[in-house]
């Protein structure tokens, strides 16, 4: 009576290895690029609550002036100016804030002109905020 084998062949294990080996390769790309769309992801969120906050107080200045903040810096898409109407600050690591133009707030002729603002994070593509000057 011949012995029967349990167990895998060597060619068995091999073939095994090498298709795990090429499902690696293919998926490992996709997982080295996340960080770069979370970034991206995360600038276009930061662009968002910085544009509703300044609609928000523009509004609110407008329909009562004790309630809206005073948005009126020469340098509107500075972090620190943008954090006056901002409930929760934004991040500054990471991230930095530049101006579209040349638009003064501070100039009261500017009283309800939009400015955009890019927020550009240091690993992704940049996103654009629009606030609002407020006298």
């Amino acid at each position: 009576m011949k012995a029967v084998q349990k167990g895998f062949t060597l060619i068995e294990l091999v073939v095994v290895i090498v298709i795990l080996g090429i499902l690696a390769a293919t998926a490992l790309p996709k997982f080295i690029d996340l960080t770069e769309e979370a970034s991206t992801s995360a600038a276009a969120g930061i662009a968002g609550g910085i544009s509703s906050a300044a609609a928000l107080n523009y509004g609110a200045r407008k329909a009562n002036s004790s309630k809206g903040v005073a948005y009126n810096s020469a340098t509107p898409c500075d972090a620190t100016v943008i954090n006056t109407i901002m409930q929760t600050p934004v991040p500054t690591s990471g991230y930095t804030y530049a101006q579209v133009g040349t638009t003064d707030c501070s100039v009261s002729t500017n009283d309800g002109t939009a400015v955009s603002c890019t927020i550009t994070p240091t690993k992704g593509t940049a996103a654009t905020a629009t606030v609002i000057c407020t006298q």
